[in-house]
């Protein structure tokens, strides 16, 4: 089997990583007036250093930050927007676990009036990664769904967008700005953090869809399609760029179930992306038939490995589970990482760093064996 010599690679990873101790030493004493932000950068530059000679020794050959500059793996982005306003907690949602159910209250976003990108956002957070490294630099940003799903009609302003068209037209530019700015930075691999399309594989979720946010489900699946192709359009030919599916990732817990079935003909063959990232570490997300959906030249990296829980999966049944899989779309086209990130939040998840470790070597030794890479 041929090495891949370009993104993604046959083992790869999600992005975020645990935050060391020191680290969230230091944002606590920012918080708290005890340094400047300057000291703070200081100790997230060291830090990040730290995790990509990690990364390198491991193995890995697409190299990220660990979102070590994040709070969340979405709002940290989607904030810098003019006009896109965090705003506090309104709905509990409930998060599942491994022990039982919790609540959380996770903020929300409002876009107050017309959105515009004053600056870059994450530019210089990829410069910092491809500066440390002689291997892939690769950025990940939230999908330009995350503005709409979760509040949907309601949380954008009627006055700044009484037509919706508009309002994702202006949402791709705003995001193409920002992608085009990172390609000219030298970014060749750019990840959109999506959990909206996984959401919609839930069944209870597609019914909050239609009352809670007044869309159809299986419509907003083609409007997030056109969304994202709209927001990476006029990419540089060289630049991959992937999608990762989550179904939520907050200390451990997730919030949707359900296979891939409702959206994969949508997801595969309507979204302009080069490779999915997608969960497969345990029952919640459904059998490998939806891969039957995947057309030629795309590659889909199985989310085989957890990292909600420290146990670690063995060689043998992560191999069974890859053959699983290449019934559905041919052996050459796939490739394997961890379900998701380690840290979507700065609290992380509840493992340790050693199990961080093992999991990401584990990943890197299967694909070594299985595609020789």
């Amino acid at each position: 089997m041929a090495q891949r010599t370009q993104p993604p690679f046959r083992a790869d990873h999600v992005g975020s990583l645990l935050r060391p101790q020191k680290l969230l030493d230091a944002r606590d004493k920012l918080k708290k007036g005890e340094i400047k932000a300057d000291e703070l950068k200081r100790v997230e530059d060291d830090a990040i250093r730290d995790v990509i000679k990690l990364q390198e020794d491991l193995g890995l050959q697409a190299i990220t930050d660990g979102e070590f500059r994040r709070t969340f793996w979405h709002l940290d982005f989607l904030e810098k927007f003019t006009n896109a306003t965090v705003i506090p907690p309104r709905v509990k949602v409930r998060f599942h676990t491994h022990e039982g159910d919790i609540e959380y209250e996770p903020p929300g976003l409002r876009v107050d009036g017309k959105l515009a990108r004053p600056q870059s956002i994450f530019v210089e957070h990829f410069k910092f990664v491809k500066a440390n490294t002689k291997r892939t630099a690769k950025q990940t940003i939230p999908s330009p769904s995350m503005m709409h799903f979760r509040g949907g009609r309601k949380s954008i302003d009627e006055r700044a967008y009484p037509d919706m068209d508009v309002f994702y037209v202006d949402l791709a530019r705003v995001y193409r700005e920002e992608i085009l700015a990172m390609a000219d930075a030298g970014c060749r691999y750019l990840q959109l953090d999506e959990v909206n399309f996984a959401y919609l594989c839930d069944p209870k979720m597609r019914e909050q869809v239609r009352t809670n946010v007044g869309e159809d489900p299986n419509q907003l699946t083609h409007t997030y399609a056109k969304l994202i192709n709209d927001a990476i359009a006029g990419r540089p030919k060289d630049m991959v760029i992937s999608m990762h599916l989550c179904r939520g990732n907050y200390q451990s817990a997730w919030v949707a179930e359900g296979g891939y079935d409702p959206v994969a003909e949508a997801l595969f063959n309507e979204v302009g992306v080069d490779g999915y990232f997608l969960e497969y570490d345990d029952e919640r997300s459904g059998g490998f038939e939806p891969l039957r959906f995947v057309p030629k030249g795309k590659t889909i990296v199985l989310g085989l490995v957890t990292t909600k829980v420290g146990r670690l999966e063995t060689k043998d049944e992560l191999k069974r589970r890859i053959e699983q899989a290449a019934r559905f779309c041919p052996l050459d086209q796939l490739a394997i990482s961890p379900q998701c990130g380690f840290s979507s939040t700065v609290e992380g998840n509840k493992i340790t760093l050693q199990d961080e470790i093992n999991k990401i070597k584990l990943v890197v030794d299967v694909a070594r064996d299985v595609w020789g890479a």
